[in-house]
């Protein structure tokens, strides 16, 4: 199966969702954050990092309940504004 190349938009959606996570973490260690989400460090680390722009709904949800916040905290930097703008139109 080939998977089709993100787009600039749906990169810089992921690093800003990274950024988000990282901010998110505070002081906490990535190994304690892993751990409690049930994931690998080095997944955190791609997901925080923008290596892995695109991460599974699952892994995110997991992330965000070890680190006690919603996903709707997330929103902002998980929706590309002209797709919102246009949906809301």
């Amino acid at each position: 199966m080939v998977r089709v190349p993100l787009t600039p938009a749906e990169v810089r959606r992921g690093r800003d969702l990274g950024a988000a996570l990282r901010e998110a973490r505070g002081s906490r260690t990535m190994v304690d954050v892993a751990s409690r989400a049930a994931i690998s460090v080095e997944t955190l680390r791609k997901i925080e990092t923008g290596r892995s722009p695109s991460p599974e709904f699952f892994t995110i949800l997991r992330i965000c309940s070890a680190l006690g916040i919603t996903m709707d905290e997330l929103s902002p930097y998980s929706v590309d504004n002209d797709v919102a703008v246009a949906t809301a139109l």
